[in-house]
């Protein structure tokens, strides 16, 4: 048990540790930005999103920065939202943040909400011209993608499509409350279990590239 104590302590040392250096590469980046373009921002479902590849891919011409981490959660984007929201004065913000919360065993959705909320403010204080757009938390699949690893089945305890759906409703809430724009861009995603298809992720909540290709798509009438 000590040992597992360790292990996983230092797991946390590694991950904060990256993402400091993340942060301050965002926080250099933000200075060559260009004001007025895109922004992605949020936690590892967004940071691995292959935004600019498939663009590219897709001959489309937007500039999006991506400044998601993975790992953060609602508290940690509050510390941080120079880096990830302020600084690169966007035009359109696009946020995907709060699925990690969801996965902590002491989730309360009044908390993300409430954290949602401060987000949101801050944020059109300081950028009162953006559009921001919340995107739906997409489905995750705890059976056919489970990981051979120790706990795994633990990884969706709270993170679970029934957390994810009511969160969801919460969030499109939030949303018309505060004059943002919700956006479910999930067709395409969910199988006829409602799960998230087999072959789009990578252990159950990560996802390929042929899933993002489909999210983009359904996200170009809002680009």
């Amino acid at each position: 048990m000590d040992l597992q104590k360790e292990q996983l302590k230092w797991m946390e040392q590694q991950m904060w540790a990256e993402q400091q250096t993340k942060l301050e590469r965002y926080r250099i980046l933000n200075h060559y930005a260009k004001p007025g373009e895109i922004l992605f921002t949020g936690s590892s479902l967004m940071e691995q999103f292959p935004i600019n590849e498939l663009l590219m891919s897709n001959k489309m011409t937007q500039i999006i920065y991506n400044r998601g981490i993975g790992g953060f959660t609602t508290d940690d984007m509050l510390q941080y939202m120079d880096e990830m929201v302020y600084g690169t004065r966007p035009s359109k913000i696009f946020i995907n943040i709060g699925t990690n919360d969801i996965s902590k065993p002491q989730y309360r959705l009044e908390t993300l909400i409430g954290n949602y909320r401060t987000i949101l403010c801050r944020t059109k204080e300081h950028l009162p011209q953006a559009e921001i757009f919340m995107m739906a938390y997409y489905p995750v699949n705890e059976t056919d993608k489970l990981p051979d690893i120790p706990g795994a089945a633990g990884m969706f305890a709270t993170r679970n499509n029934e957390n994810l759906r009511t969160a969801n409703q919460a969030v499109e809430a939030l949303a018309a409350e505060l004059g943002c724009r919700y956006i479910d861009v999930n067709r395409g995603l969910i199988d006829d279990r409602g799960k998230l298809k087999k072959e789009y992720t990578i252990e159950g909540i990560h996802m390929y590239a042929n899933a993002y290709q489909i999210i983009l798509e359904n996200m170009k009438p809002y680009l």
